[in-house]
């Protein structure tokens, strides 16, 4: 579990343009082989001063709320395209008292026997009583 939400924590999210970890924290993630491996990253750390690495630091931290904001705005966009593209498939119908709808059949459990490739996948034809205006019928 603990390795899953790290795998989680360090992937870089699309709506977000980053990973939920430099979110947080305002840095990307060290990994475990860096500390084995030296990396560049990591050799200019080790490389500064106390005071150096703390102003760094605040700097970064300082940076952190427009990142976020960054972030905000960026998942806002997603969203916004991804309703764009389920509403473009999203044919609003409506229906008047009397007329004849056919229902989907949603069974609780299938058996593979009872549902076959030809069986149909919707129950006789109903008759709408009545409307509401929340679009139930």
């Amino acid at each position: 579990m603990e390795e899953a939400l790290w795998a989680y924590r360090m992937t870089h999210r699309m709506p977000t343009q980053g990973t939920p970890y430099s979110l947080i924290y305002g840095v990307e993630v060290v990994l475990p082989l860096e500390r084995q491996i030296p990396s560049l990253r990591l050799a200019i750390q080790e490389g500064i001063t106390d005071e150096e690495n703390a102003r760094l630091r605040l700097a970064e931290l300082e940076a952190l709320d427009e990142k976020r904001l960054e972030a905000q705005q960026s998942l806002e966009c997603y969203q916004a395209r991804l309703s764009r593209a389920f509403n473009k498939r999203v044919h609003s119908r409506s229906f008047q008292v009397r007329d004849q709808v056919l229902a989907i059949r949603r069974p609780i459990i299938t058996s593979h026997k009872l549902v076959g490739k030809f069986t149909s996948k919707w129950d006789r034809p109903y008759v709408v009583q009545e409307t509401y205006s929340s679009g139930a019928y």
